[in-house]
């Protein structure tokens, strides 16, 4: 397999969280091809936003050797970066590198002219921050990440590990990233978007979850899982249960059995020979046809280009 070189470029005052994902996450492991290089605009120190310094071994030299650069946030983010960085990230892109934001470190990206005309995503907090500096970026408050590839950006801070993990999902395939998710104990896929955290009070502290439910749900995606199978399941009434879902989700169960469906047929197409009408009976997606449909709305490609792309991967 053929190396990914993947560089965190670190900026003045770098958030420390939305650093510590994609070097986590992109650390090199036996089984994935990542290469990763931490930089600066210089090598040296760097102070984070919250006054300890991290030390940098390479300069911007590594943005030319990049296949994948990452911006995490930074606190002066009103500040554009220095020139020389702004023109190194032209000069990737031109180049034909991907190019991924998380939170604030979209400012960055904007500053050096790559988002405009595009659709982005930053934290909910800088949103009309970003739109008013850059007239010509449209923001999206209302996702966790947003793929115009090449070039991604992601909501605020942890909205980071959504995106990485989205990255090593269309480089790898879903159950490397899955294996990378229980290594952090996060969610491999989240759906709902950052709406969900602003500005609302939050419910009372409760015992009861519908995580058992979900989790069972996983577990039985070939079978019909209605309302009131679901509800059943949980011990709640059907009304209890849409509430207490789009609470603890940010989707509506509909929504969310949907992507769990499509998740698994990804892994299915990825790791075994079965047919398509197969794979749709086992993902309780009922005929081929509908798997398709499904498919071609989620990822914007078919069951068979996207088992053709990883059985590439795999012989790489």
């Amino acid at each position: 397999m053929a190396p990914h070189r993947v560089a965190v470029l670190v900026l003045p005052r770098v958030l420390p969280v939305d650093l510590g994902i994609p070097t986590q996450i992109f650390n090199p492991r036996p089984h994935t091809p990542y290469e990763l290089t931490v930089c600066g605009a210089a090598r040296g120190s760097v102070t984070t936003s919250t006054g300890f310094t991290v030390g940098v071994r390479a300069g911007l030299p590594a943005l030319a050797r990049a296949d994948t650069i990452i911006v995490p946030g930074y606190w002066d983010y009103q500040r554009p970066p220095a020139p020389e960085v702004t023109a190194a990230l032209q000069r990737a892109f031109r180049r034909g590198a991907r190019i991924v934001s998380i939170c604030t470190g979209a400012f960055a990206l904007a500053a050096a002219g790559l988002l405009n005309g595009r659709t982005v995503t930053t934290h909910w907090a800088s949103a009309d921050e970003l739109e008013e500096s850059y007239p010509q970026v449209r923001v999206d408050r209302s996702v966790l990440y947003i793929d115009d590839d090449p070039l991604l950006t992601s909501a605020g801070v942890t909205a980071g590990i959504d995106l990485c993990l989205h990255l090593v999902r269309k480089d790898l395939g879903a159950a490397v990233a899955n294996d990378i998710a229980r290594e952090l104990v996060a969610a491999p896929h989240r759906d709902g978007g950052q709406a969900q955290y602003i500005a609302r009070s939050l419910p009372e502290p409760t015992a009861h979850t519908l995580a058992d439910t979900r989790e069972w749900a996983v577990r039985h995606l070939d079978e019909a899982l209605t309302l009131d199978v679901l509800a059943r399941h949980a011990r709640v009434s059907t009304r209890t249960l849409v509430r207490m879902w789009r609470q603890e989700t940010g989707s509506t169960p509909h929504q969310w059995l949907l992507s769990a469906r499509v998740q698994h047929a990804r892994e299915l197409l990825e790791v075994t020979g079965l047919g398509i009408e197969q794979i749709a009976d086992r993902c309780g997606l009922g005929t081929g046809t509908n798997l398709r449909a499904r498919f071609r709305n989620a990822l914007d490609t078919t069951p068979s280009a996207y088992r053709r792309t990883f059985q590439r991967t795999s012989a790489g």
